[in-house]
């Protein structure tokens, strides 16, 4: 194939994604109960979410709406984006290229869930409901709700995907098991720190809720780049 039918074919694949990802935004959009009974389930009962401006429910509901399509179709997009670059592997790179893909698809997913189920409902309680004085109630925007709630997600994600690129800079040769290990003390402070940057809620139970899952990922991709190495 030439360059351009190489770009022909990009841009069919690219206009079905799009047309993929618009169907299951619509139908977010139009199960409007449903998503936001998910997207609000880690608030307290006892709490009470506002809007101050006029045109801010309607814009969150079509943000949320997006978000939630991207990831409906999230598998749709990364095969799509699979099948336009797998004629150009040899057997052997599409498989080591599919195991990272679905691996880190899953660690980004699981970073996700944990933050909904457990970081988030945490962080929420005590930001919610904390005080510099009595003098100053708390009243919380949906806007600032949905934020918090989205930069989370996407930070734990990211975080999961500790072992993909330990394993990708082990490929390349920036990464070796021996200062992975020399350093374990200090990766393990960093990571302390981390959680406590990810969740200000400032009890232990929630700072080991974070702080265990990343350093099992560390010592997983210390194994990983072991295993590169050999």
């Amino acid at each position: 194939m030439t360059f351009w039918e190489h770009l022909d074919e990009l841009r069919g694949r690219l206009w079905r994604v799009l047309l993929v990802a618009l169907v299951a935004m619509v139908a977010c959009f139009c199960f409007k109960q449903q998503l936001f009974a998910v997207v609000l389930w880690p608030k307290p009962d006892n709490m009470t979410l506002i809007n101050v401006e006029l045109t801010q429910q309607f814009l969150i509901h079509m943000r949320v709406a997006l978000w939630a399509g991207i990831v409906i179709a999230s598998p749709y997009i990364i095969y799509q984006m699979f099948a336009f670059v797998a004629p150009g592997l040899y057997a052997a790179e599409r498989r080591v290229v599919i195991r990272a893909v679905a691996v880190g698809y899953l660690l980004f997913l699981s970073g996700v869930l944990l933050n909904y189920f457990v970081i988030f409902p945490f962080t929420v309680r005590f930001l919610g409901g904390y005080q510099v004085s009595p003098d100053v109630a708390n009243t919380i925007t949906l806007s600032s709700y949905i934020s918090v709630l989205g930069v989370m997600s996407l930070v734990m994600g990211i975080v999961f995907e500790l072992p993909v690129l330990c394993w990708l800079l082990a490929k390349v040769g920036l990464l070796k098991s021996q200062f992975m290990c020399r350093y374990r003390r200090h990766a393990v402070v960093v990571i302390v720190i981390l959680g406590a940057l990810i969740t200000p809620t400032g009890d232990p139970f929630t700072l080991a809720i974070v702080s265990v899952p990343i350093w099992l990922l560390w010592e997983a991709s210390i194994v990983i780049v072991k295993r590169v190495e050999k």
